[in-house]
This record gives C-alpha cells, sequence and structure tokens, in this order.
C-alpha cells in the first residue's frame, strides 16, 4: 500500500456493500436486526422507494471509509495480510466498537442489536482492507 489506488477503493466499497446486503438480509440477521431497530414490513417498503438514493450514499460512505483506511494502512507501513487484518482490527476496535455502544448504553436498544451491528462491521473492515492489500 504505497499510494492510494482508486480501483482498489472502489472494489472494496463494492464488496462492503455486498457484504452488507447479505449481513442485513432477512434470512441471516436482518428480520432480528428490523425488529429492534423498530421497523416494521410495512416502513422496510416505503423506504424501497429511495433505496437506489440510499444504495447511493451507502456506497459513497464505503468508498470514503475504503479510502481513509487505505491511507491509515499507507501511513502505518501495511505490507501483508496479516497487518491488513491487524489495522482492520484496531480500527474497528478504535473507532466503530466505542460508537456501535452507545445505542445500548444509552438509547436502550438491545446488545444483541450491537453485536450484530459491531460484528458486521468487523468482517466489512476486514473484507476492505483485504482487497486493498490484493490491489498493493
Amino acid at each position: 500500500m504505497f499510494e492510494v489506488n482508486l480501483l482498489a477503493v472502489l472494489v472494496a466499497a463494492v464488496v462492503n456493500m455486498a457484504i452488507g446486503m447479505a449481513w442485513y438480509n432477512p434470512k441471516v440477521f436482518g428480520t432480528s436486526w428490523m425488529k429492534m431497530v423498530g421497523l416494521t414490513p410495512e416502513l422496510g417498503e416505503m423506504g424501497k422507494k429511495k433505496m437506489p438514493l440510499h444504495a447511493f450514499f451507502g456506497l459513497l460512505a464505503a468508498f470514503v471509509m475504503a479510502y481513509v483506511l487505505n491511507h491509515f494502512g499507507i501511513a502505518w507501513g501495511v505490507f501483508d495480510w496479516i497487518g491488513a487484518v491487524e489495522l482492520a482490527f484496531w480500527v474497528w476496535l478504535g473507532f466503530l466498537v466505542p460508537v456501535l455502544l452507545w445505542p445500548a448504553l444509552w438509547e436502550m436498544k438491545p446488545w444483541k442489536l450491537v453485536v450484530i451491528n459491531a460484528s458486521y462491521w468487523l468482517v466489512a473492515l476486514i473484507a476492505t482492507s483485504s482487497v486493498l492489500m490484493f490491489f498493493a
């Protein structure tokens, strides 16, 4: 990871989105997640109208995350797969887990929701970092 590779960042963002689509699919964690955040099937159907806009902003956010993660990898001298996984883990533990705890601590959301969301982000960050390493 000597310089930011925009193709790698784009592929990593798409991979992140694909993992999210699978993770929050009703056949995986989607049904439990919807129940815990208070989304009804009716609200889900209404949300489908805005899905292209939401998908665009989700992809944009995943792109920004991959871009910044690529910069972290360069700055910290990540040059192998183990380093990529370590980078993903420490970013997850230091930046995402503290933020993801707030709903359970202050909004009385179930801890299971924290586990579903936090584990998604760990998997997504490891995949993102791995894709970036693959293109390095």
